[in-house]
């Protein structure tokens, strides 16, 4: 049983909420959760949230980023005559970048990033919300099994992941090729692109919309399996820490617990998708140009041929690294929530 609040109880929440659109008021569930009332946030408020979490854990990381980027796909950019030679790890990378484009280049690319990501991850925890009240997605943490609550907390993120990527896709291919756009080896020293709308204006010029979108059919499968283990085994294992935890456990603690599973969850899905991840990335590096893959299995073919199977993982040990970003997503939203709540709300509330 739900029980919509009234619009009169909570002026600030009313003010944020007509901001961003969203006219839906909270329910209580009606539950019980530590003490303290249950009330489901409604989907302007998650979009929000987790899109402040997003850009926040984002922009620390965008370092990291950056590397795991270049590393990633420099193969591609050693046939064009882009860089000289391949990179011998990422100490070499990070050495390279700092000597040739300073301490700044570590963020280029990052406000595109955090133009797609805000929407990704907002969409992301939003649809995730949605979906899961659905009846074949909603988890009984009574009657089903650890078994059912993990396929169904999975599927709920794979489907989540693959419905957001649709309206950002584009973003992703802008940001991928702003990240890898290096000051040339060659005599001008030049860049490709001055910017984003740049990036737009010439893949549109070579290769028509279907040049914003290569690797698309890839990149849904790729993110309906990472997705799909982020959320789903995050969603699966941490109440069991939450269940165990004491009612007077320190708020610190608590973070130091959302983070490490966080972070496992998050390196987990990473190398789960990561050969997918990097078939995609070299489409999107070719499009454009006249030796574009004629598809994903094109292009995983070529790169297992000329390059063998360590080249499918290539910059995983930074993808390792960036995984602070995707526990610090986590950890962020789950944390900004609890305030939020308290804030708005009042601290006798707790989020379903």
């Amino acid at each position: 049983v739900t029980h919509t609040l009234p619009a009169t109880m909570f002026p600030i929440r009313n003010r944020v909420l007509a901001a961003s659109g969203d006219q839906k008021y909270a329910n209580e569930t009606g539950k019980m959760k530590k003490g303290k009332k249950e009330i489901k946030l409604g989907f302007g408020e998650d979009f929000m949230l987790s899109g402040i979490a997003a850009v926040t854990s984002k922009t620390i990381s965008a370092p990291i980023e950056r590397i795991k980027m270049v590393v990633q796909n420099q193969d591609e950019m050693i046939k064009r005559g882009t860089l000289e030679r391949p990179f011998k790890g990422i100490a070499d990378c990070t050495g390279w970048i700092m000597k040739n484009e300073g301490v700044a280049a570590f963020w280029k690319s990052n406000l595109t990033n955090c133009i797609r990501y805000f929407p990704t991850q907002a969409l992301n925890f939003a649809f995730k919300g949605k979906i899961k009240t659905v009846a074949a997605f909603k988890v009984d943490k009574k009657a089903d099994s650890y078994v059912t609550k993990l396929a169904k907390n999975i599927t709920a993120g794979g489907l989540a992941g693959t419905g957001s990527l649709a309206f950002v896709y584009s973003l992703d291919y802008a940001r991928t090729r702003l990240a890898n756009d290096m000051k040339s080896s060659k005599g001008d020293g030049g860049r490709e692109f001055n910017g984003l709308i740049d990036v737009y204006r010439k893949t549109l010029a070579s290769d028509g919309v279907a040049g914003l979108y290569r690797g698309f059919v890839i990149s849904a499968v790729g993110i309906f399996v990472y997705r799909g283990l982020y959320f789903g085994l995050y969603d699966t294992v941490m109440p069991m820490f939450e269940k165990a935890q004491a009612k007077d456990e320190a708020e610190a603690s608590k973070a130091a617990k959302r983070f490490a599973v966080g972070y496992c969850v998050t390196v987990a899905a990473g190398l789960a998708s990561y050969p997918i991840d990097t078939i995609r990335r070299r489409m999107m590096m070719r499009s454009g140009t006249a030796e574009a893959y004629n598809g994903s299995m094109d292009c995983a073919a070529q790169i297992m041929k000329n390059e063998g199977i360590p080249s499918f993982f290539k910059g995983a040990g930074a993808n390792i690294l960036r995984g602070v970003a995707g526990a610090g997503v986590l950890v962020l939203f789950d944390t900004v929530k609890d305030a939020y709540v308290a804030q708005v709300y009042g601290s006798e509330y707790t989020w379903a």
